[in-house]
């Protein structure tokens, strides 16, 4: 079996799923399985569509039928047929998964008091002109524009 490949109870579990089977509507696929564990193969080793081994086919072939397959919902058939079935022995989530942030260590979170609010930290960077009346236009005298 190549490393990426399907076992026989694998492709058993999903082959009757899959369109272009016998008895199916359609054309008789010859290379379901090759094409399945072509897909594994670009999702597992983290590689573009093009860079897909020779023994796989055309890249641009595979890409075109996972694509059909993904609009017609197959994959989706596939995935909830399987999560069905789940037996979880090999069910594991690490970091490469689920994501924290880097403060979310789990250290106990400060009592503030009411008068413990944070200090700002630049105060120096504040606008100058915050505080200040809005500038008069230019040619006309401030007791102009008042209504008589």
């Amino acid at each position: 079996m190549p490393r990426y490949g399907l076992r026989d109870d694998q492709w058993q579990r999903i082959e009757d799923l899959l369109p272009g089977r016998n008895g199916h509507v359609g054309v008789t696929a010859q290379d379901n399985r090759r094409f399945v564990e072509a897909v594994l193969y670009r999702y597992r080793a983290g590689i573009p569509w093009r860079d897909l081994p020779e023994r796989f086919g055309a890249w641009k072939n595979i890409h075109r039928r996972f694509s059909r397959w993904a609009t017609a919902g197959v994959w989706e058939r596939v995935f909830e047929h399987l999560a069905s079935q789940a037996d979880n022995e090999y069910a594991m989530i690490d970091s490469t998964i689920v994501r924290a942030h880097q403060h979310s260590a789990g250290a106990p979170k400060k009592r503030r008091g009411p008068g413990d609010r944070p200090k700002p930290r630049r105060v120096e960077h504040k606008n100058p002109r915050s505080g200040r009346r809005a500038r008069q236009p230019v040619g006309f005298p401030a007791d102009a524009r008042a209504d008589p």
